[in-house]
């Protein structure tokens, strides 16, 4: 089938043409008719495999989004959900941890008859990674469910795990044939990130991924863009005619992108020390958002034509020159953070002394073609910072000329269109308006789009939309393993000069970043927003 997304001269863009995307195999409702918008989308028979159940993110996550999901009719009666982890667990057991996580964290109301229909498709394999008499019960439990549930043979594997183990489940699902459908049918591996720790590592991953799985069967989590706010950017600049002709070099001064946590570490020490901020996060949410602000027009909402659009984007970043003045990194040290005193990153539990990993990292990147040539996209990130908030502020160039006293404009800022992803999600526009008085007077004012208050219905959380996809197929909000090695080959440089130059700044939890990240924007005459 021939897409209508265009085909460049360059080789990564030309690598998801002809390799990235083939035909899915996405179950079709004969009743449906495809012109009728008043139905949602709904899963065809199907089943979910969590590696790694009894870990923070599928009791919080997951599986409230699971149930949500079927709470809301999205998901097929015969759905079937298989646990695998080390604990000595019955089926009975697997599903009381499931009820005890919907009913502290699901979104939805507690239904006594949508559990009942849940709960019949549940159950758990005990076992180790390494353990071959455990994936055999797992594949002898795939097959029972077919039969009792009606799943036809479709499953999706969701490797909730640390990265380290990734390769040997991959393996061993290859080796007891639970990659391999049955005719008519899929198997889908779900990946969370990280995606490796730089370039070399990303693409060792893929090649184990990808002889085990076809590519297009491969879905990298990025809860980030399951958003709403997230998958707003695109309404919002490719639905409204108002936007685009200013959303360019020419009106553009600067974009700001920013994700602020208001936490520390917590018990993640073993995690995060080496890891740190640039790669928790710049690498793939940031980079990612960037590449929606910034992309082209898609030529439509094929999985191939929007890949296409955003690695354009990626595949143009020039990293600076000078990455000592244009690269920050930092640690946060010892302080008050909502009225409470909290130790610094060093004295964080399990944290060597000496560690030079980055809580906090802003750096400055530009896109070399027509639209976004000379504007700098200044990306930052890091915890224990003033408020949690994440935002995409794209700030434009003032007034060529001001017909007013220089006093009556004193107050008055650069125009900004803000989105909001996180939280009280939402765009806000600034502009410019006058006081009322006898006198003029122009100052600075918000217009502000709230989802709370616009649309009855509730945001769903991304993971419900994202695991929705899987099952359906929709690789439209997955990062491909083209944008996840771009994304590496943009992070690596800078973590490399990093690793060469000093130690990390410092700056005292609760504010919003080091000194030396003022200074960053300083020299270009800006400065960061306040959120």
């Amino acid at each position: 089938m021939t897409d209508p997304a265009a085909v460049s001269d360059d080789p990564v863009l030309d690598d998801v043409v002809a390799d990235d995307f083939g035909e899915t195999n996405v179950w079709i409702n004969p009743l449906r008719d495809p012109a009728d918008r008043r139905l949602p989308r709904i899963a065809g028979p199907s089943g979910l495999v969590i590696f790694g159940v009894t870990g923070d993110l599928s009791r919080k996550k997951l599986m409230p989004a699971i149930y949500d999901l079927a709470n809301r009719g999205l998901l097929p009666p015969g759905f079937s959900l298989v646990g695998f982890a080390r604990r000595d667990w019955e089926d009975e057991d697997f599903a009381q941890v499931v009820h005890d996580s919907v009913k502290e964290h699901s979104r939805t109301p507690f239904r006594e008859e949508v559990w009942q229909q849940l709960a019949k498709g549940m159950r758990f394999v005990q076992g180790e990674f390494v353990d071959n008499a455990a994936f055999e019960k797992l594949r002898e439990t795939i097959e029972e469910l077919d039969k009792a549930q009606g799943t036809g043979g479709n499953f999706a594997f969701y490797l909730s795990v640390p990265p380290k183990f990734f390769p040997q489940v991959v393996q061993q699902l290859k080796a007891h044939g639970l990659a391999d459908p049955p005719k008519g049918s899929w198997r889908r591996a779900v990946i969370e990130k990280p995606f490796g720790h730089d370039l070399a590592s990303a693409q060792e991953l893929n090649q184990v991924v990808h002889e085990v799985f076809p590519r297009d069967e491969v879905f990298r989590i990025d809860h980030y863009l399951g958003k709403e706010t997230v998958q707003n950017i695109l309404a919002l600049r490719f639905a409204n005619a108002m936007f685009e002709p200013i959303w360019n070099r020419g009106y553009v001064d600067h974009v700001q992108i920013t994700m602020a946590e208001d936490i520390g570490i917590g018990g993640r020490a073993g995690y995060y020390d080496g890891i740190g901020a640039a790669r928790d996060v710049i690498q793939n949410h940031l980079l990612q958002l960037m590449a929606l602000t910034a992309m082209e027009e898609p030529a439509s909402f094929h999985p191939k034509a929007l890949v296409a659009e955003k690695l354009k984007v990626l595949t143009s970043v020039k990293i600076p020159d000078d990455l000592g003045k244009h690269t920050v990194r930092a640690q946060y040290a010892h302080g008050f953070q909502g009225g409470e005193e909290v130790p610094g990153y060093l004295e964080e539990e399990g944290i060597n002394p000496k560690s030079k990993t980055d809580t906090y990292a802003a750096i400055k990147l530009e896109i070399n073609n027509r639209r976004w040539a000379g504007v700098p996209f200044y990306l930052r990130t890091g915890k224990r910072l003033g408020r949690r908030v994440t935002e995409i502020a794209v700030v434009f160039q003032r007034a060529p000329y001001l017909p007013f006293d220089a006093a009556a404009t004193e107050e008055l800022g650069q125009n900004a269109l803000v989105i909001r992803v996180q939280p009280d999600e939402g765009v806000t526009v600034r502009f410019g308006s006058k006081v009322p008085g006898t006198s003029m007077e122009v100052r600075d004012v918000t217009m502000d789009f709230a989802y709370g208050e616009s649309f009855t219905e509730s945001s769903p959380e991304a993971y419900e939309r994202l695991i929705l996809d899987v099952l359906l197929g929709d690789a439209n909000l997955f990062p491909r393993h083209q944008e996840v090695e771009t994304s590496w080959r943009i992070l690596d440089p800078i973590e490399k000069y990093w690793d060469a130059h000093g130690k990390p700044a410092q700056y005292q939890a609760g504010t919003w970043g080091p000194a030396e990240a003022d200074e960053m924007l300083a020299r270009d005459g800006r400065s960061w927003r306040r959120p």
